[in-house]
């Protein structure tokens, strides 16, 4: 008993560095779990193990970044500085056209995760007055430039083409496979993390449900949202089968519908709209930056976010949770129910 309660009260760096970025992991999805996170990481071992050492080293690069130059120590323990770098890290891996385990990406993906904690923080000044979340911005931001610099012809860092998402032919849609077609629901859950995998998907799907059982069926809702947004503009239909339609989606649901903003039927509807103008602006966004040879990422997801948190209607603005007291969705509504956060605390810009 004694030991456990020194490990408590005076948990070895090591360990806690271990649970912040085991929290960084699961904040990708919306998540500040490190069980979650540690579920993630297995997911895309199972998928990629280079995948997985490309993310862990950019998480723990940004990290390790945050303590170096001080930043506030809850937002290190919540594992607010680690997400972004594990993203910036993963997408590098993912359209590298170099393939697995070309060890130069390291370099890059550290790189790239340490600089996404200097964004993060110069970005928390200009969002506080607001009260917005800094959210991915650093990860888009740095990962966009990242692949200007770089191009597809770099001789160390070569990526990917990439193309509209729209198909110039026409679909039959009575050809289309249903089988896939529900499958690229949880899919679009796992694009969040870069994973093709379904086995993943799911993987990733029970640890947002260990987190919140409201946030697991919201990205589920907000991806098969997505799949269908992306059926009314007849997107390819490698977008469609692999997910890529629709996390974007899930994530402009899940923020909506019970994160950010409390929990009933008019931010459940919210959330649904949120989904579908998130799949539609990444669609449109796309389109415009494939042209000069860049992904969308998930700026769709992003501005979309951004909107709903700054819109001042009353029928929204009245349920907006503050930033510094987000937490699960069940947790938000225990505490509206108990009338803990106050009426005059919501944002209303």
């Amino acid at each position: 008993v004694t030991v456990i309660f020194y490990f408590q009260v005076y948990k070895p760096f090591i360990l806690q560095l271990l649970e912040w970025s085991l929290r960084g992991v699961s904040q990708v999805i919306l998540a500040n779990n490190p069980v979650s996170g540690a579920l993630i990481l297995c997911a895309l071992a199972m998928d990629s193990p280079w995948q997985a050492l490309l993310g862990t080293m950019g998480l723990l690069s940004s990290t390790l970044t945050a303590v170096i130059i001080g930043q506030d120590s809850a937002e290190i323990t919540s594992g607010d500085h680690g997400f972004n770098g594990m993203l910036v890290a993963l997408l590098m891996g993912i359209f590298s056209s170099a393939g697995d385990w070309y060890g130069w990406l390291l370099l890059p993906a550290c790189l790239g995760g340490a600089t996404c904690t200097f964004f993060h923080s110069g970005l928390a000044r200009v969002f506080k007055p607001w009260d917005l979340p800094v959210s991915v911005f650093p990860f888009n931001t740095i990962i966009l430039l990242y692949l200007a610099c770089t191009g597809p012809t770099n001789p160390y860092f070569p990526h990917y083409d990439f193309t509209q998402p729209v198909a110039k032919e026409s679909l039959n849609f009575t050809h289309l496979d249903t089988t896939q077609l529900l499958c690229a629901v949880p899919l679009g859950v796992g694009q969040i993390y870069a994973t093709k995998l379904l086995s993943s998907s799911l993987l990733i799907l029970v640890a947002v449900f260990l987190f919140s059982p409201i946030l697991c069926i919201h990205a589920l809702v907000g991806s098969a949202v997505g799949t269908l947004a992306g059926l009314s503009v007849v997107v390819h239909h490698t977008s469609l089968f692999t997910g890529l339609s629709g996390f974007n989606g899930a994530l402009g649901c899940m923020v909506v519908g019970g994160l950010c903003f409390r929990l009933s039927w008019t931010t459940h509807l919210f959330s649904i709209a949120a989904a579908f103008l998130s799949s539609y602006l990444d669609i449109a966004l796309s389109n415009t930056l494939a042209k000069v040879g860049l992904p969308a990422c998930s700026w769709g997801s992003t501005l979309t976010i951004t909107l709903m948190l700054v819109l001042s209607a009353s029928h929204l603005s009245s349920y907006r949770i503050p930033c510094s007291q987000n937490g699960p969705p069940e947790h938000n509504l225990q505490l509206f129910t108990h009338g803990v956060v106050a009426e005059e605390d919501s944002t209303d810009v």
